[in-house]
């Protein structure tokens, strides 16, 4: 038995591959990764995570429900449904929903309104929202080939850019004192 605080990561392949316990080895870090995982299995596997009753839950999910050409519509409210139900089952967790990952060019349009509906929910609900596009995607919307070789999953760079946004969102959402790290400037010659 550990006192460290439960931490779930909750999503699909892309959460399922993380060495979520080597990179945060100051938590409980509990994977509820699932390969292929949809907004739909999310859903009916939610009890799993609530009986773990995280400290904090990361989830990220919906790239695959694109693939199997689900709608925006469908997607947004399962997403939010899960939402409704964590903090409901859940009240005191600390919820950290991301944004779906870019991926292939050709869902970069649908990634984008999916992202832009869950973070306007996610205020509602009190879950903090992290945005990955912006460290990810190229500048046609798809995810960047320095950080995948299949245009969907991460590879170790993936990983490590991923790994320098959630860190310090975790910090703000649970309140921690920022670690000692370097400080990544945004690009701005981009904009």
């Amino acid at each position: 038995m550990t006192d460290k605080p439960v931490t779930a990561f909750v999503g699909d392949s892309i959460t399922a591959a993380g060495a979520w316990q080597d990179w945060f080895s100051d938590v409980d870090a509990r994977n509820f990764g699932v390969d292929g995982e949809t907004t739909d299995g999310l859903l009916e596997r939610l009890d799993a995570v609530i009986e773990a009753d995280p400290q904090t839950i990361v989830l990220l999910i919906g790239t695959n429900d694109l693939a199997e050409r689900r709608s925006i519509e469908r997607i947004v409210r399962n997403i939010e449904s899960a939402l409704v139900r964590l903090h409901q089952e859940l009240p005191d967790a600390r919820i950290l929903l991301q944004s779906v990952l870019p991926r292939g060019r050709e869902y970069a349009e649908n990634v984008r309104e999916i992202n832009r509906h869950i973070w306007q929910f996610a205020a509602t609900q009190r879950v903090h929202y992290l945005d990955l596009w912006p460290a990810l995607a190229d500048g046609d919307g798809e995810l960047n080939s320095d950080f995948s070789e299949d245009r969907l999953h991460l590879n170790q760079a993936g990983y490590d850019v991923w790994l320098s946004e959630l860190r310090p969102a975790l910090e703000r959402v649970n309140d921690l004192p920022p670690m000692s790290r370097p400080i990544r400037l945004p690009d701005l010659s981009a904009q």
